[in-house]
């Protein structure tokens, strides 16, 4: 397997989709079902990336992406924000409010979310 991808991910549904997306692709998953989790397999992993989901019980994902993006250890992580807030202006809202890297609307379309996972990948 290859780099280690955290995916954040309340609903069992998507946590399915995308882990199949990821492990397709050869890259070795890591799960998380709210932003506290996030942020501890964060520091004990350090992954290559980062899927957060944006609403969540425990912590929200915006408050997770703050804490991981102000730690020293783990600031480089690039972290994408997936979420079913898709009006218009929320991609930038979200990126600039949590300070994520890139931005992907659900529902998922495969090959789209692919594009901006391997672009993070692959660099």
């Amino acid at each position: 397997m290859g780099k280690k991808v955290l995916i954040v991910d309340d609903d069992g549904k998507n946590l399915k989709l995308l882990r199949m997306l990821v492990e397709n692709a050869g890259y070795e998953t890591i799960e998380a079902e709210n932003g506290e989790e996030a942020v501890r397999l964060a520091r004990e992993h350090i992954p290559a990336l980062i899927l957060m989901d944006n609403r969540m019980p425990v912590m929200d994902g915006i408050t997770a992406i703050k804490i991981i993006k102000a730690e020293p250890t783990t600031a480089m992580i690039p972290i994408i924000a997936t979420t079913a807030s898709a009006m218009e202006g929320d991609r930038e809202r979200i990126i600039r409010e949590a300070g994520c890297d890139d931005y992907v609307a659900k529902p998922i379309d495969g090959k789209a979310f692919m594009n901006v996972v391997k672009k993070y990948l692959e660099e």
